[in-house]
């Protein structure tokens, strides 16, 4: 493993923040295994690896919220010690993540203002003298909605706006970003890069952790790359191909995903959907998915693809419209009923709605096989041998890495906290597995083996029903795709037709032509 001495393509401006060698274990495991990055002032820094590979540990060391065991970090070349999120603020940074942390019933204002010295007026905090000293900041990162607006009334995007409004007030001279295109559409995340390249010409720092290849290629001025915890090296972007990153981040080639569609029109219905609605978001759909097949459900973020498998599953209520499972009549009152049917669910938010973060591994992955763990029909408890044994078999089925089956599954990359919530279901094997977005924030490689799984479940008889806003990934997976647009199907693609460009283009087509 290489370290800052054998980094490729030396920059000549001096290193605004430095790590290097940066250890840290937990329960002895190590994370961390001599890691560093340097990122210049006004730099757009990628931050890629593996799941598991270390980034987010890393970030949390410059959070303040973990400590690293040895190492350094230097900031304008002098020692700090980043003892809590307090004191990462008042030295400039701000994070970012994923899992956006405001609250939904404050205001933009309050929420930007969270954490920050309010200006007061005979003892009672001056909000309109904080809103005029605001407004310029939310008008340059492009956030439209007046700061009144509660944020339980924005969409992700302008959610993530309002934390980028809260990192400037804060004056942050490095912004960290998780995944921060994951819940975007295409139109949202552009906008997003025009942000980012804004701040950076402003001398702010950005470090860019994203799965999304191409938007590093795009938005980097250099790259890290960390696997198994140590760092593999960093290139600058000049030297930069999607190969070398592909290889640098997996230790090798990746080989291609793609398969053949094959026809299931004749094969047994096992789902069929007639004219289901949700209004506004669910409007007349109907379709077959077919034992054995793999459905795709593609179009854009907000399209109405969740909300359909949410009705599917009986997370929500139809308005109107039938369900045949298995040539019976399918009427599901909760997720308790569509459980007991054979359907299975691995929803789009892992993090808040397929996982109980706190909770051991081995909790988890019982969620959803609790019947056959209990001990006798007569005594609602546990096996805790047999729910031991579950959780040891779905780690080696899927090359789950954990630090054990009683590890917080919160303590998990977010790869493998996907491949926990999938492998709930592989010990129940449902005749239907919905899957929605099942490769968002993942890896190249533990995508290639959630998309490996899939095929395989697909083959021994499971019907699979997959949504993705990645119009690369439907092409991998499916043996048919379904477009969706503003809750309707606009298009079915079989066979040869299924390919990006035609997924793309039947996505945006309804958009287009509105403005035709």
């Amino acid at each position: 493993m290489s370290d800052h001495s054998n980094i490729s393509g030396a920059r000549s401006a001096p290193p605004f923040l430095t790590a290097k060698s940066i250890f840290k274990s937990f329960g002895g495991v190590h994370a961390l295994k001599g890691v560093g990055l340097d990122i210049q002032p006004g730099e757009v820094h990628g931050l890629v690896g593996a799941n598991g590979a270390g980034k987010s540990t890393l970030i949390r060391i410059l959070a303040g919220l973990e400590r690293p065991d040895s190492g350094q970090l230097m900031l304008d070349g002098k020692d700090i010690v980043v003892e809590n999120a307090q004191k990462a603020t008042e030295l400039g940074l701000s994070f970012i993540h994923q899992e956006l942390a405001l609250v939904p019933s404050m205001t933009i204002l309050e929420n930007i203002m969270l954490g920050s010295k309010k200006e007061s007026r005979m003892g009672m905090v001056n909000w309109p003298a904080i809103a005029r000293k605001v407004e310029p900041i939310a008008k340059r990162v492009g956030l439209t909605q007046p700061l009144s607006t509660n944020c339980s009334k924005l969409s992700t995007a302008d959610n993530w706006l309002v934390s980028i409004c809260r990192a400037l007030v804060h004056e942050s001279r490095l912004i960290v970003m998780d995944e921060p295109t994951a819940s975007l559409s295409a139109a949202e995340a552009e906008r997003l890069f025009a942000i980012i390249r804004d701040l950076s010409a402003s001398g702010v720092a950005v470090l860019y952790v994203s799965h999304r290849l191409d938007e590093i290629l795009d938005l980097c001025d250099s790259v890290t790359v960390f696997r198994d915890g140590y760092l593999v090296t960093n290139f600058d972007k000049a030297s930069l191909t999607r190969d070398i990153l592909v290889e640098a981040i997996v230790g090798g080639a990746v080989e291609s995903q793609s398969i053949e569609p094959q026809d299931f029109s004749s094969a047994e219905v096992v789902l069929a959907v007639q004219n289901l609605s949700r209004y506004p978001r669910v409007r007349g759909i109907s379709f077959e998915l077919h034992k054995g097949e793999v459905l795709g459900l593609g179009g854009l973020v907000g399209a109405g693809r969740s909300e359909l498998a949410r009705l599917i599953f009986g997370a929500d209520k139809k308005d109107g419209g039938k369900m045949m499972l298995n040539g019976q009549q399918y009427r599901p009152k909760n997720p308790s009923a569509a459980v007991a049917a054979g359907i299975g669910f691995v929803p789009e938010e892992r993090r808040t709605e397929g996982l109980i973060l706190t909770k051991s591994l081995a909790f988890n992955v019982g969620l959803a096989n609790l019947s056959q763990l209990q001990l006798s029909k007569f005594l609602p408890l546990t096996n805790q041998r047999a729910r031991s044994k579950l959780a040891h078999d779905t780690i080696a089925a899927l090359q789950i890495k954990a630090q054990g089956i009683d590890a917080p599954v919160g303590r998990l990359s977010g790869g493998n906290q996907q491949k926990v919530v999938i492998g709930r279901w592989l010990a129940r094997s449902p005749d239907i597995l919905i899957l929605d977005e099942p490769t968002r924030g993942v890896d190249v490689g533990a995508r290639g083996e959630i998309h490996r799984l899939v095929r395989q479940l697909a083959a021994d008889g499971m019907s699979v029903l997959v949504i993705s806003s990645e119009p690369d990934e439907l092409p991998d997976l499916c043996d048919r795709v379904l477009i969706m647009s503003e809750g309707r199907i606009v298009r079915e693609l079989a066979g040869d037709q299924i390919s990006r460009n035609a997924i793309v283009e039947a996505s945006y087509a309804q958009d287009l032509a509105k403005t035709a």
